[in-house]
């Protein structure tokens, strides 16, 4: 009795001098489709966190000059809405510091009225539907730029630089279809330029063999097509078996590496956008990137793994120049930080757009996504 008596105040006090010493961990919510269609892309921006996370426990990172622990929380919302609101009030649940996500506008914008409830700051890689960010929540940021630089400057490519007259706009009914299609519309215009037929369809649909007959017979020189590239594929294969020989553009949903195989032929005549981009002496510093990530995950880079990385890292950033990962206490700093990522420097307007953001426009040579022009 007299041994238990000496030996639990010790284990006691040594239980509390290892509990003082314990690193702080600080959880960082990742939300993107890793099922559904658009699985390849919502893995893409996993990587990308993933990635992010590792580097910063590696080098130690510290906040008020203590190492701390980054974890990941990962969620997917299988570009649904619904889910997307389901896995947000799971990860407030969890505490989470911060949230990089979601990858869809239709499930971002939903799901950031419930961490602006909870005062939780989140950061989008790819929602790019202006909505997002207009909601007036001091919560909000993005890291590309959004659909009216996007579509409004590949209409206005469209109409003067591959000179088109006739144009012919689909979209997938998503916020993020929707939007970036009725962007573009706004900045094709131009002398004799006129839109011919307006066709919808939605993000899971396989057959447009209806829509593209009516498209067809307006004789378009363009089509342009507003949505993801597990639908912009299927639908490019079905205008060639169709004989539509019209020009394909969309924005940065069919932008990816995964195209070619989707639309099963290296077609040439396609030109699209992605929401981001670096200028040429930034332009190691994403080949540095792209050959870790490749060199990690025996893989190549979708489509925004970067931007993913990136905001990740401005979060980590905002809590040190915070001395704080207490989201109230480094939200205020998030909103006027300044890091400098492999994509480029990244700070917030008042909105929490991204300052001065670049589009790359890209097309397809011999079946590989061709980068032409990076466009501010």
């Amino acid at each position: 009795m007299l041994f238990k008596t000496k030996f639990i105040p010790v284990a006691i006090a040594l239980a509390f001098a290892g509990s003082a010493g314990a690193q702080e961990i600080i959880k960082i919510g990742h939300v993107a489709p890793v099922s559904g269609p658009s699985a390849h892309l919502g893995k893409d921006n996993e990587n990308g966190a993933k990635m992010a996370i590792e580097e910063l426990n590696a080098k130690g990172f510290k906040i008020n000059g203590k190492p701390v622990k980054f974890v990941l929380v990962l969620e997917d919302d299988g570009g649904d809405p619904k889910q997307g609101t389901t896995v947000a009030q799971k990860l407030v649940d969890a505490k989470v510091n911060g949230v990089i996500g979601h990858l869809n506008s239709g499930t971002t914008v939903p799901a950031s009225k419930i961490y602006y409830d909870a005062g939780i700051p989140q950061i989008s890689p790819s929602a790019t539907n202006p909505v997002y960010t207009k909601q007036k929540f001091n919560t909000t940021f993005r890291v590309v730029a959004n659909d009216n630089k996007l579509g409004g400057t590949l209409g206005k490519y469209a109409v003067e630089k591959l000179k088109v007259k006739r144009i012919a706009v689909i979209d997938d009914r998503t916020a993020y279809g929707q939007g970036v299609a009725g962007e573009f519309s706004k900045g094709a215009k131009g002398p004799g330029v006129s839109i011919v037929d307006k066709q919808f369809t939605n993000d899971k649909a396989t057959d447009f063999n209806a829509i593209l007959t009516s498209i067809k017979a307006k004789n378009p020189d363009l089509v342009f097509f507003g949505g993801m590239d597990s639908v912009g594929g299927p639908l490019l294969r079905q205008m060639r078996a169709l004989g539509i020989k019209a020009k394909y553009m969309g924005g940065d949903g069919v932008c990816t590496e995964s195209l070619p195989k989707l639309s099963g032929a290296a077609d040439e005549n396609v030109t699209c956008a992605e929401a981001g981009g670096v200028t040429p002496e930034l332009q190691k510093n994403m080949d540095d990137f792209v050959a870790r990530y490749k060199k990690k995950y025996n893989g190549d880079v979708q489509l925004y793994a970067p931007y993913v990385y990136d905001a990740v890292m401005t979060m980590a950033t905002a809590m040190a120049d915070a001395k704080s990962a207490e989201p109230a206490k480094y939200l205020p700093f998030l909103a006027k930080v300044k890091h400098q990522g492999v994509t480029g420097l990244i700070t917030f307007d008042q909105y929490g757009d991204i300052k001065d953001g670049a589009l790359t426009l890209y097309t397809y040579t011999g079946g590989k996504k061709t980068k032409m022009e990076v466009v501010k």
